[in-house]
């Protein structure tokens, strides 16, 4: 039966969109770890008789009545959805599932608070969450989630219908998942990927021992505020200034090139499964580096990296405990990958089993569907990793200079064109009718 599926997700996974146009328009919602959970979704359900359409926009209660006409089901993966900074975006999202008639399936919604799960942080968006999984158990049997953290929190909220399913990211390749080391143990000469996020100022000194220690160090961001400094330098608020973090132009990782953005998950994964080792604070940015086949480990600095390292069994330590010296051969040796290929095809298993449950396919047990899906996305030509600006071909920062100039013509236009049909209209305002029929003859 076929069937027309509407996914929540800011781009589809073969939209072609080059660094300039995701970051003028946003196309990563902030953070590049959401694409890999949203494609990961996209390819789980590519069944042979799915149709699947993602949003593209920002939820509107408006758009109730086309979704209900166009679609047979919403899907709705999500990451840490239920935080105090999202409040604003969960009402209008609930508000327009209250107005949907077709069934609506989440999938792995986590919670965010510190790692020790502090409840009294969370009480001003209690009502927003309830209200949201009022809507949702409305047209769905249950509510997935990340893990146990979010189904404790949801279940001090009155919620019993919640399963644990972990991240549709961890399940790219279906069941079929195994993690060896390549190497026995680091040295100076291996290739690590560093993952940071920016306001985890606690890297700061991580960063710096192992820019001096391994010269084969690259940094991946993940954040739209550095996709613009990579593209265009440091914003105006932010020039002339240091850190000890990787956010100006000015920073050695930036000044000796070794840094490099992706904007789609499949040129991200190519690039980091030629590393020997993935670690930092990023959980999409680990994710990543797992299921390119790339050793990884978490230091997880809140309740939702948490909840989802304890799901999957993925090596990790608690920030707060991580020492400043910390050095990448001691996470290499200590990490340990026996119980995340163990309980890997069970957790798949979980998940199918809670699509099934929703009345929804999976491309893995559809025949080619999943294989045609990894061709496609084989055929498809993406654009490369951004690099610092002071290290890019000058043809290509001559291209993107020329972006600039073409979109400041047609903003100048526009302008013109709105300051005339202002004036026109004072003018229209101003001038009595009787005066305005002269002037016309």
């Amino acid at each position: 039966m076929h069937q027309r599926i509407l996914l929540r997700a800011r781009k589809g996974p073969f939209d072609v969109l080059t660094p300039e146009e995701t970051f003028g328009r946003n196309w990563i919602s902030d953070n590049t770890g959401n694409l890999v959970f949203s494609h990961a979704a996209h390819k789980l359900l590519a069944t042979s008789t799915a149709e699947i359409t993602a949003t593209r926009k920002p939820a509107d209660p408006r758009d109730a009545d086309e979704i209900n006409e166009r679609h047979d089901v919403f899907v709705v993966p999500l990451a840490n959805a239920f935080r105090r900074s999202f409040a604003h975006r969960l009402e209008p999202l609930t508000r327009l599932i209250e107005r949907l008639k077709i069934p609506v399936v989440v999938l792995g919604v986590g919670v965010q608070t510190n790692v020790d799960g502090d409840r009294e942080y969370l009480r001003p968006i209690d009502d927003a969450v309830s209200a949201f999984c009022r809507a949702v158990l409305d047209r769905s049997h249950s509510i997935g989630v990340r893990g146990e953290i979010t189904e404790s929190y949801l279940r001090t909220l009155g919620f019993s219908a919640v399963e644990q399913i972990g991240c549709p990211s961890m399940f790219l390749h279906g069941d079929n998942f195994r993690l060896e080391k390549g190497r026995p143990e680091l040295t100076t000469d291996a290739r690590i990927a560093l993952t940071i996020s920016p306001y985890v100022a606690s890297m700061a000194q991580v960063v710096r021992h192992h820019r001096e220690r391994y010269p084969n160090l690259c940094y991946i961001p993940q954040d739209l505020r550095t996709l613009g400094t990579l593209l265009y330098g440091d914003a105006p608020e932010h020039r002339g200034k240091s850190s000890e973090m990787p956010l100006h132009t000015s920073h050695p990782l930036f000044v000796e090139d070794k840094v490099r953005m992706f904007v789609d998950p499949w040129t991200w994964m190519t690039h980091l499964s030629g590393f020997d080792f993935n670690f930092g604070t990023r959980i999409h940015g680990t994710i990543t580096a797992l299921i390119a086949g790339t050793p990884g480990y978490l230091f997880a600095h809140d309740s939702r990296t948490l909840e989802l390292a304890r799901y999957f069994d993925i090596p990790h330590r608690i920030m707060r405990d991580v020492p400043a010296d910390v050095d990448a051969a001691e996470l290499y040796a200590e990490a340990d990958y026996t119980a995340l290929n163990a309980g890997h095809k069970d957790r798949f298993d979980t998940i199918t089993r809670f699509l099934a449950k929703h009345d929804l396919g999976t491309s893995f047990a559809d025949g080619d569907s999943a294989a045609a899906f990894d061709r496609r996305v084989r055929e498809t030509e993406f654009p490369p990793g951004v690099r610092p600006a002071a290290a890019t071909p000058p043809a290509e920062l001559v291209t993107r200079i020329q972006r600039l100039r073409d979109e400041n013509l047609k903003l100048t236009d526009t302008l013109r064109t709105l300051r005339t049909q202002g004036l026109r209209e004072r003018i229209k305002q101003a001038v009595p009718d009787p005066v305005r029929r002269l002037l016309r003859r």
